[in-house]
């Protein structure tokens, strides 16, 4: 079995300046050690990750999105895939890079990084949450609102229950996934002292809200994601959100951030571990707020999903996933030796 080249080895071509007939990243005995990797959904995550980092190698991998057909990297050990939005074309492009065959990723931290609705109860827009439990929220029965029986206070409930307040069979095996406590804690005390943007649109739209996190500015927190690729959005949504968390986690889970991807991504991640490519434990979230997921008091539900842009949130929590995330990933780049190992205790 061939040796696996090391970044010493890529740095060392790189300075030879790549004169082999074939950079060795494109022949198919060798694997590229990686030490963390981000994975992005759509390009505006992912660009400031590639300018921060000066991701400036392109490696092509057959069955990624035709839109990102490429992953990023640096000669530090530090890559980023754009999957493409939505459950399909998350589960898609991991699968294809994981099976690729052109990188080692049985000791890499994987940060899946991006923006989301936020629960205005515990965050704001800015916001940057590291996720401890991950819930699906469309793997559900469906009646029409207008159609439930007498007391019910929504339409949705588990799959193989008799109402929404029962827990549902864990089927499917992909309804809810609870991530390593040490590293989200972790990444969460790390994370701490991170300055986030803000910007005066974000400042002026929160001041429409009365009390709580959704009028305060951006801060790094820990609550947990939702998965879902109908974007919903309004109030009573929101409410069925919370509820769903805490029905699906026995309580545990803090429902706060919104999102179309994370439930696809990590089921497909949790495969690769099976057989030993990846370490599932060594998986973090980190979702930042982009819009609230229900109105201010007086608002439409139908304006706050319709006139999502003029909360002000977009480039505040595309360039907070650097902000927020760039301590844990420096951590891990600047003291590999130790977290080679796992996730440190101090």
């Amino acid at each position: 079995m061939s040796s696996w080249p090391t970044w010493k080895a890529w740095k060392t071509h790189a300075r030879t300046g790549g004169k082999a007939h074939h950079p060795f990243w494109a022949l198919p005995r060798l694997k590229l050690p990686v030490k963390v990797l981000v994975i992005s959904m759509f390009g505006p995550e992912a660009q400031p990750w590639i300018d921060a980092y000066k991701l400036k190698i392109d490696i092509t991998v057959p069955g990624l999105s035709p839109d990102y057909p490429a992953v990023h990297c640096n000669l530090h050990g530090l890559c980023n895939l754009t999957t493409g939005m939505g459950y399909a074309n998350a589960g898609a492009s991991v699968t294809a890079l994981m099976h690729s065959g052109k990188f080692d990723f049985s000791q890499t931290y994987i940060v899946i990084a991006g923006i989301a609705g936020i629960n205005p109860e515990l965050g704001t827009v800015g916001s940057a949450a590291w996720a401890r439990w991950v819930v699906d929220y469309g793997l559900a029965w469906e009646l029409d609102p207008r159609e439930m029986p007498a007391g019910w206070d929504t339409g949705y409930f588990g799959i193989n229950t008799k109402g929404p307040n029962e827990k549902p069979p864990l089927d499917y095996r992909t309804e809810v996934f609870h991530l390593n406590d040490a590293l989200v804690d972790k990444a969460y005390a790390l994370s701490q002292k991170a300055k986030l943007l803000d910007s005066p649109e974000a400042i002026a739209f929160r001041a429409k809200f009365p009390s709580g996190p959704a009028r305060q500015p951006p801060k790094v927190i820990q609550c947990d994601t939702m998965s879902g690729n109908t974007w919903f959005a309004g109030t009573r949504l929101g409410q069925r959100a919370t509820q769903w968390t805490q029905l699906m986690t026995d309580g545990a889970g803090r429902y706060c951030t919104t999102q179309q991807e994370d439930n696809a991504t990590l089921e497909a991640l949790k495969r690769v571990d099976a057989l030993g490519l990846i370490d599932f434990q060594r998986v973090a979230i980190l979702r930042t707020g982009a819009d609230f997921d229900r109105p201010y008091p007086g608002q439409l539900d139908v304006d706050g999903l319709l006139k999502y842009a003029e909360q002000g949130g977009f480039v505040p929590a595309t360039q907070n996933l650097v902000n927020a995330g760039r301590p844990l990933v420096d951590a891990i780049l600047g003291n590999w030796r130790q977290w080679k190992r796992g996730v440190p205790t101090r």
